[in-house]
Order: C-alpha cells, then structure tokens, then sequence
C-alpha cells in the first residue's frame, strides 16, 4: 500500500461521512444512494432537486478524482457481462429487502447507532466476502 492510496482513502472517507452529516443536518435526510436515486422520479417536486443534486455530486466528484489523479480504477478483464448484471440485479433486490444498501446502513446507520444497521451490515459484509469467495473459485476452473 502506497501513501498515496492510505491519503486519498482518508480523503475520501472523510468527504463521504461530511457529506453524510450535512445532508443528515440540513436537510434532515440519511445519504442511502438507494433510497436517493430509486424515489428520484417519484418524489414531491421541492423533494427531486436535492435528490439530483446529490447524485449529480457523486458523478462530479468521481470526475474530479479522475481530472486530478488521471488514473481510474483498473476494470477487470474478461469478466463476464452477464455475471455483473445479474450482480447488479441482485444488489438491487437486496437493497429492497433490507430497506437499504451499504452507504445508508453502513455509513449513516452505524453512525446513529442503529442495531438495525449494525445486522443489516454485518449480512452485507459477510454476503459479499461468501459470493467473492465462490466466484473466485468459480473463475479459477473455468
């Protein structure tokens, strides 16, 4: 591990939970990305520009890293389409069965210290490192 990646993980770490306090403190509102970009669409018309605003700033944001540093995170290669879609699809499911996904449970639920969260996360965590391990071996025999 570089320096460079344990300041630019800091870095990012702490613009995630500033932006999670200030929408939690401004606007009275947890920052789940989920529950932000599903009810986009279908939320009361005051309600949509935070929303759009929001989500906007992680697109601008992810920009900004890239203009800075000029490099982006390394996709994988010969990965099946398929696979990710299908992962894509069950995350989605996920998020709606746990009324959440990792950044509304894991950064703003811990941080409330809601035991809600606390279980929600811990599935996801250990969901994630199952799956990682299974289609890592998966992959290795095919």
């Amino acid at each position: 591990m570089t320096s460079l990646t344990i300041f630019t993980a800091l870095a990012g770490g702490l613009l995630i939970g500033g932006a999670a306090v200030l929408l939690l403190w401004l606007n009275g509102r947890i920052a789940g990305i989920s529950n932000i970009a599903g009810n986009l669409l279908y939320a009361a018309t005051g309600d949509r520009l935070w929303r759009a605003l929001f989500l906007i700033g992680l697109i601008a944001g992810a920009g900004l890293y890239y203009a800075g540093f000029g490099s982006a995170p390394i996709a994988r290669d010969h990965f099946p389409s398929w696979l990710l879609a299908l992962a894509g699809l069950l995350v989605g499911f996920g998020t709606s069965l746990s009324n959440g996904c990792t950044s509304g449970h894991g950064v703003c639920g811990l941080g409330r210290l809601s035991k809600r969260s606390l279980a929600a996360t811990l599935i996801f965590l250990s969901a994630g490192i199952v799956t990682a391990m299974i289609v890592r071996q998966l992959f290795r025999v095919m």
